[in-house]
């Protein structure tokens, strides 16, 4: 921040009176009372603590009348006061509050601070008050967060390789890690006939990526293998999942109702919506869109089946995507 060329502002600037001064060095410990900032108040001139919160003395490990009238020189390394004395200064030539961040070694630990100093007063009685912000938690908390974006996305890059090495081999869908679509029809067409035969129901489920990545191949791919590894983690043995072409994935679940497959894909969905995936450090959000059909309960032959998926799937899309339709229930038998 410069100092102002209006006079008037330059005039404000001069400071409050020693009174003023005073009751704002009294009214700090109250404002950081319920926070973890730590308040020291020296006199300009002499740089002499003549005030300090509790938080403040805890730091230094002092009681706080051993702190009292010392200066930074008497109570800390000399390069670190030589540092403090030097942003004292600069804090003390300017026209308003400064900002200013620290990092140095203290008890054994690498500390990160950033400080707020301001001057009250004028003349003799001026004082410069310092509100210290402790940075190390968040900055912890920072680098933790970047090393488990890092192992997250290494362990994508080798899910990405792997499903490479199968999909050489006609098994599986090199994007996504899940069956070949091929392989998905041949498993769609024996469910069919085993539900026809001996009357029992599954459902299919048609998934699209809504389309928040369409235009970044690269966010696509690690969107597509995030999919394949949550639709794996919702299905079991004998059910079957493939990704059929761009962002549209089928899933078959064998021998389930309408309102179990719903109740499953509906958390499905919620695991996508919340789900982490990373790209060069940033984090990736995608959602998705779901129809929900069964065999024979909404269609009667195949070719009803994946119609009535496939309109299901349109609405979901239709009331804006991330959401999970079921297809209507028909009555009767076709003919």
């Amino acid at each position: 921040m410069q100092a102002s060329d209006d006079p008037s502002a330059t005039a404000h600037e001069a400071g409050p009176s020693a009174d003023i001064a005073s009751s704002l060095v009294a009214l700090l410990p109250v404002v950081l009372r319920r926070h973890d900032e730590l308040l020291a108040v020296k006199q300009a001139d002499s740089g002499r603590h003549v005030h300090l919160n509790a938080a403040m003395a805890e730091f230094l490990g002092r009681e706080p009348a051993a702190v009292l009238g010392r200066t930074d020189t008497e109570l800390m390394d000399p390069a670190l006061a030589m540092v403090l004395r030097a942003a004292d200064a600069s804090a003390l030539a300017h026209a308003g509050p400064l900002v200013s961040d620290h990092r140095f070694e203290w008890a054994g630990q690498r500390r990160e601070f950033s400080v707020l100093r301001l001057v009250v007063g004028t003349g003799e009685g001026r004082l410069l008050c310092s509100v210290w912000t402790d940075q190390s938690p968040v900055r912890q908390k920072e680098a933790q967060l970047r090393a488990a974006l890092e192992q997250i996305e290494q362990l994508q890059l080798a899910a990405a390789e792997l499903r490479r090495e199968l999909s050489g081999q006609g098994l599986r869908d090199a994007a996504s890690g899940l069956a070949s679509r091929g392989h998905f029809e041949d498993q769609l067409q024996r469910e069919v006939d085993l539900s026809t035969r001996e009357h029992r129901e599954f459902a299919l489920v048609f998934i699209e990526v809504d389309p928040a990545h369409a235009d970044n191949p690269a966010a696509l791919a690690r969107v597509f293998e995030a999919m394949g590894r949550l639709v794996r983690g919702n299905t079991r043995v004998m059910d079957a999942s493939c990704r059929m072409v761009d962002s549209r994935f089928a899933v078959l679940l064998s021998g389930v109702g309408l309102a179990t497959a719903h109740s499953r894909m509906e958390g499905l969905r919620r695991q996508c919506a919340t789900q982490i995936v990373v790209l060069d450090g940033n984090d990736l959000g995608f959602t998705v869109s779901m129809g929900v059909a069964s065999f024979p309960h909404t269609a009667h032959t195949q070719d009803e089946l994946l119609a009535a998926c496939e309109g299901a799937l349109a609405e979901a899309r239709r009331r804006g995507g991330n959401h999970v339709t079921l297809a209507s229930i028909r009555l009767g038998s076709s003919d």
